[in-house]
C-alpha cells in the first residue's frame, strides 16, 4: 500500500470531488431526514469530507477487481468512494436505520454502481460469512470502541483478505503497528502480526469529521502475510500466550505465565525449551517467540 503524508487538515489535492460523493451539507441532510443523530455508544463519527475517503482509497490501494468488504458504512461517505475503485463492495451495518437507508443512497447517488454493492445488516463480529465473491480487501472507519476485535475477527474468518486499511483512533493505530521494545506493543500488536504486517499509513484530522471527536485518528495498512507465522501450534494457543504475557506486563514472563503453564517451574521450563529468557517480559518479544513458547508448554513434565 501506498504511505501517506500525516496530517491534522483534510486532504485538498483534489477539489473536485463528484457530485456522487457526500459533502458536509449531504451528509447533515441525510442524516436529518433519518431522524439519525451519531451516537457515542457505537463510536459513530461520520466522515463529512470527499478528498478525504478518496485519499482512503487511494492509500488502501484499491484496486478494479477488488471485492472490497467495509464495517461500519454509516451515511456511505467511504462506500461511494470505494465503489468509484473497486470491482464490488459489501458493507457491514449493525444500525437498522442506517442499514436499512443505505441501498438507497448508493442508488440515488450511483446507479450505474448499485448492483455491485451489498449490504449485510449485523454486527461484524457475529458475521461468518459474505455474500458474493469472496473479498479481497477490507477498508473501513472502525468504531473507537470495537476497532481492534472488529478487525480481528474480521482476518481470522476470511483469509482472503489480503489488504486492509482501517481507520482507527490514533491509540489504537500506534498499538496496532507497534513492534517489540515499543512501549504501546501490546496483545494488539502481536495478534494483528500473526496475520499480517502491520504499518501506519498516516493520520486523519478530526474536522473531517461529524461529529468532530475529541481524538485524533489514524491510519492502519495491514498486508496479508505471504506464509503464515511456522508453528506447530494453534492460533488459539499463541494467542492464549500472547493473553497471558500481557494481561501482566510488569512481570516477568516466568511469574505472568504460571497460571497458563500450571506453575512458575512450568512456565520456566516452557521459556527455556523455547530459547526465551525467563526473566524476559512480553513487551520484547515477536509473534515468532510467542509461537514457540506455546510449542513448549508441557516441556518440563
Amino acid at each position: 500500500m501506498q504511505a501517506v503524508p500525516d496530517a491534522d487538515a483534510p486532504d485538498t489535492a483534489d477539489a473536485s470531488a463528484p457530485d456522487a460523493l457526500l459533502g458536509p451539507a449531504d451528509i447533515r441532510e441525510l442524516a436529518a431526514a433519518l431522524g439519525v443523530r451519531p451516537t457515542k455508544q457505537r463510536g459513530q463519527n461520520f466522515v463529512i469530507d470527499a478528498n478525504t475517503v478518496r485519499r482512503i482509497v487511494r492509500t488502501a490501494d484499491v484496486r478494479p477487481d477488488d471485492t472490497v468488504v467495509e464495517v461500519g458504512p454509516g451515511l456511505g461517505s467511504l462506500t461511494l468512494a470505494l465503489l468509484e475503485a473497486a470491482d464490488r463492495v459489501t458493507a457491514v451495518e449493525i444500525d437498522d436505520v442506517l442499514a436499512a437507508a443505505l441501498p438507497a443512497t448508493i442508488e440515488a447517488r450511483m446507479p450505474a454502481r448499485a448492483a455491485r454493492f451489498s449490504l449485510v445488516h449485523s454486527d461484524a463480529l457475529r458475521v461468518t460469512e459474505l455474500p458474493g465473491p469472496a473479498p479481497t480487501a477490507l477498508v473501513a472507519n472502525l468504531p473507537y470502541n470495537v476497532a481492534v476485535p472488529v478487525l480481528l475477527h474480521m482476518l481470522e474468518r476470511f483469509p482472503t483478505i489480503e489488504r486492509t486499511l482501517v481507520m482507527v483512533q490514533a491509540e489504537v493505530a500506534d498499538r496496532l503497528a507497534a513492534v517489540p521494545g515499543n512501549k504501546v506493543y501490546g496483545v494488539p500488536s502481536v495478534k494483528a502480526n500473526w496475520y499480517a504486517e502491520v504499518r501506519r499509513a498516516g493520520a486523519i484530522g478530526r474536522t473531517v469529521f461529524w461529529p468532530a471527536p475529541n481524538v485524533d485518528s489514524g491510519l492502519v495498512s495491514l498486508v496479508r502475510r505471504a506464509e503464515p507465522v511456522k508453528t506447530t501450534a494453534s492460533r488459539t494457543e499463541v494467542f492464549a500466550v500472547v493473553d497471558a504475557a500481557f494481561a501482566q506486563r510488569r512481570k516477568t514472563l516466568r511469574a505472568a505465565l504460571a497460571g497458563w503453564a500450571g506453575s512458575a517451574p512450568a512456565a520456566e521450563a516452557a521459556l527455556v525449551a523455547a530459547g526465551i529468557s525467563p526473566q524476559a517480559r512480553g513487551e520484547a518479544l515477536t509473534v515468532e517467540e510467542f509461537a514457540r513458547i506455546a510449542e513448549s508448554k508441557g516441556a518440563g513434565a
